[in-house]
């Protein structure tokens, strides 16, 4: 199991244009999922690997850099072009 840092998701996901509903299709993951990791709600804190890949995948990201409490670096923020999709995430 690992731990997740709640803002660091956070503030990926924003730098990188990304809503949640759009990093939960990207992910695998639902929203509220997506939520709980952001701290949103209540969780454990503690994840799964599959969580972890699946959701530095998404975001294109180490995942070293979602667990880390090291500080970002300008690629941690880079934005991720977005393809067009039809279900309008």
């Amino acid at each position: 199991m690992f731990t997740i840092q709640p803002k660091r998701v956070t503030e990926i996901r924003k730098a990188r244009g990304v809503g949640r509903p759009r990093l939960a299709k990207l992910s695998g993951l639902t929203e509220r999922q997506i939520a709980r990791l952001e701290g949103a709600i209540p969780s454990t804190g503690i994840h799964t690997e599959d969580t972890i890949l699946r959701l530095a995948s998404a975001l294109q990201v180490r995942p070293e850099t979602l667990m880390s409490t090291e500080a970002l670096t300008s690629e941690d923020f880079l934005v991720v072009p977005q393809s067009r999709c039809c279900s309008r995430c």
